[in-house]
Order: C-alpha cells, then structure tokens, then sequence
C-alpha cells in the first residue's frame, strides 16, 4: 500500500466510499463522478500504478479484478444488458489516481455513449 495513494486509503477504510463489493483481494465503489447511470471502480488491494506497472511478479493481481468486475456487473444488475470496462494507463490516457482501477460502466445504451 502507499501512503499518499487515495485508493490505498480507501482501501484502508481511512477515507469513506459507497462499497459495492469487496472481497481478500479486490474493493469495488461507485465512482464520485459518475459518467453513467451505473460507474463503479474495480481496484486491486495490491498497490499496482497501472497496466504498465503489471510484472510477472504481480500479474496474479488481475485475475481477482475481473471475476470480481463479473460480480459487480451482476449486483448492480447491468450483467444482462452489458456493460462498458476500461482502463486508463497513465496520465496522458486520463488515469487520475496511480493505482491500478477498472471503470466499469452501464444502465445506458453504451453503443451511442463514446468515453
């Protein structure tokens, strides 16, 4: 965990979020700016800063983030209808927090909503 990381902090139950699911290794939260009717961010318990942070060492991280991305989809009912997931490496692609998070989004027609 890093100190200064608000996700580590989240994690940590320091700073309150709005839960969705958390499991040993993954915490998912509605997002506080939401770009959808359902906006949820999946984030590994391992502190990874992004997809170009993932190493043999650490891939493992992942494999809990999308089963648990899986869950999420069904508990806020967006399972059937689909949903959008994305990632954003790196601050040029709009990550906004170093540490590893999956955008998971849905409750609209994701076909005519461009992210």
């Amino acid at each position: 965990m890093a100190d200064n990381c608000i996700f580590c902090r989240i994690i940590k139950g320091e700073i309150p979020s709005s839960k969705v699911y958390e499991d040993e290794n993954v915490v998912a939260f509605k997002d506080i700016n939401p770009a959808a009717p359902v906006h949820v961010l999946v984030v590994p318990k391992q502190h990874i800063e992004s997809l170009e942070a993932l190493s043999d060492e650490n891939i493992q991280a992942v494999v809990p983030v999308h089963k648990a991305i899986r869950k999420v989809a069904e508990i806020t009912g967006i399972a059937e209808q689909g949903y959008r997931v994305i990632v954003n490496c790196g601050a040029g692609a709009g990550q906004t927090v170093m540490h590893l998070h999956y955008h998971v989004l849905g409750g609209v027609n994701m076909g005519e909503k461009i992210l």
